[in-house]
């Protein structure tokens, strides 16, 4: 056999294998989690070496720490499964762990390693190779252009306009330097549709990968991924346009859509993952896990408190690096299943539910509660006769919160892109805030559909300056809007006790946001100061610690 070959891409490890010919002997699947990250050559404050600069600053930007569940599994242990005889596919950062190819006598081995602390599931995650190729990219950013009138949105008019994105675009936020990853089945012909030439042309495909195939190429698999991209990038004048048509993605395959196995749940971490390490600002994933062709693999519904399934852990740790995660509910609505899927239940997640032009709920759109009780889906979007490209190149019509989930994707990326100091928590919040009945929020509907100028009102009128929360708690972390200074602005906060003592001093620059970490300060219960000046404006407003 060649001598095998790692690379690092964007912080995720992925291992190639020239001889083809041994993987007939390796039928099984499992995912082996390690005890720990001992020995590691990789350190949180070189985040450099497995996490790209737009990934850093996405994070440096809301405050949010690099931690050991960032770092990269250790090497040794990857060396040592395969000296133990197992085909290392790929590793997880997040859940430190390892996928194998093994056969399943070959367990026992890997298993007894000391540093191995067992299965993320008892059970083989899928039998069936389906790839044999992997392939390595280098993403690029590309320079954007100026907003220009607002488009001819054709038939596409009415999903758009009911998001206020006919707003967004006037006001020229298309989606310009954001960066969007579609987690899907497969992206059949999406090099070759007119409806999506545009992003060839102007190169803001930045990157592909097939976890499934092991490969680069994810234009030869499924069209689902293709329905979902026309409806957030396409522009075609007077028939379909996105919301997001001058955003950059990357398009990655975690599903296969001939199969339900649990190894999907595990290329979805995978993608997420490398979503993370690119700097994806969205996640736009128009996938659930339910049931699977092995019954006994199946999910309850008792499992759906976003913090049982593998991917609904997933998509909560990538909410948590400061990703906005947009999943669609799921079609479940009519059967006996009925609840949202997983990762719709994770907290992190903005999960969409379906509705028609009359605004009545789909009969198919999956509904409320989770089951420890929490409100689902949290918003709703047009997904009956949504309007999208196929890949013969024409303009359809398709059902499914499949559908309705990527508008709201597409509308949190324009924004975010119109309002760059928010968090990715305060956008989820904010588009929640937005929705059309959020005074009422129900397990049928969520908050309803939200809309771009209701949002940017809730920052650009009454709540122009704004800290949440206060009162605050040793364990809050308090983010402030400050939304009357342009971003370019550097802002200088100072907290002080009542007789003027500096509690503490710091600089956000232009584009970070601004927050406080009350347990850095160990303050006493009480009344505080806080004071941010930028350039000529100073604002100064009382607050309470709990």
């Amino acid at each position: 056999m060649a001598k095998n070959k790692w690379f690092i891409i964007c912080g995720l490890l992925i291992s190639f294998w020239p001889n083809e010919s041994a993987w007939a002997q390796r039928p099984g699947l499992y995912l082996l989690r390690f005890r720990d990250k001992t020995g590691t050559p990789f350190r949180i404050d070189q985040p450099e070496q497995f996490l790209s600069a737009r990934a850093i600053s996405r994070r440096q930007r809301q405050g949010i720490a690099v931690t050991e569940r960032d770092l990269p599994v250790v090497p040794a242990y990857v060396q040592g499964l395969r000296q133990a005889g197992a085909k290392v596919v790929y590793t997880s950062r997040w859940l430190n762990a390892a996928l194998v190819e093994v056969a399943p006598a070959g367990m026992a081995p890997l298993l007894a390693l000391p540093y191995v602390a067992g299965q993320e599931t008892g059970r083989v995650l899928n039998n069936v190779r389906v790839g044999t190729e992997a392939g390595a990219l280098q993403p690029t950013m590309s320079k954007f252009g100026q907003a220009d009138a607002v488009p001819a949105y054709g038939s596409s008019a009415a999903q758009l306009t009911a998001l206020g994105v006919d707003q967004m675009h006037a006001q020229g936020f298309r989606g310009e330097g954001m960066l969007v990853a579609i987690l899907d089945a497969g992206f059949l012909r999406a090099d070759k549709v007119p409806f999506l030439q545009s992003l060839f042309t102007d190169k803001r495909i930045i990157s592909t990968y097939d976890f499934a195939d092991r490969e680069a190429d994810v234009y030869d698999d499924d069209s689902h991924g293709l329905n979902v991209l026309s409806i957030m990038a396409a522009d075609v004048p007077n028939q379909l346009y996105g919301p997001a048509f001058k955003a950059s993605y990357i398009l990655l395959r975690t599903e296969v859509a001939a199969t339900e196995n649990p190894v999907e749940e595990a290329y979805w971490l995978l993608g997420a993952e490398y979503a993370d390490s690119t700097g994806a600002d969205v996640i736009n994933s128009s996938l659930g896990y339910t049931k699977f062709d092995n019954p006994a693999d199946n999910h309850t519904v008792a499992d759906l408190t976003g913090t049982k399934t593998l991917v609904s852990r997933a998509a909560t740790w990538a909410a948590e690096a400061g990703i906005v995660v947009i999943n669609s509910a799921g079609n479940e609505g009519g059967s006996s299943w009925q609840t949202v899927g997983a990762p719709a239940d994770s907290p992190g997640v903005l999960s969409i539910g379906a509705i028609d032009q009359a605004g009545n709920l789909a009969r198919f759109s999956s509904t409320g509660p989770t089951a420890d009780g929490r409100l689902k889906p949290d918003l709703v979007a047009l997904g009956v006769s949504t309007v999208i490209g196929t890949p013969g190149g024409a303009i359809s019509r398709g059902n499914g919160t499949s559908y309705s989930g990527p508008l709201v994707a597409g509308l949190a990326t324009g924004f975010w892109q119109a309002f760059p100091r928010l968090t990715a928590a305060q956008v989820r919040d904010l588009l929640r805030r937005s929705g059309s009945q959020a005074d009422r929020p129900d397990n049928q509907f969520g908050y309803g559909v939200p809309s771009f100028p209701r949002a940017a009102q809730l920052l650009t009128g009454k709540l122009a300056f704004s800290i949440y929360p206060n009162p605050f708690t040793s364990t809050d972390r308090l983010q402030i809007q400050w939304q009357e200074i342009p971003n370019t602005t550097p802002v200088d906060l100072r907290l002080t006790d009542l007789s003027g003592r500096v509690l503490t001093q710091q600089r956000f620059g232009a584009g970070q946001s601004l927050f406080l970490v009350a347990q850095a300060l160990n303050l006493q219960a009480g009344l505080y100061l806080l004071t941010l000046t930028a350039g000529d404006q100073k604002r100064t407003i009382r607050v309470l610690k709990q």
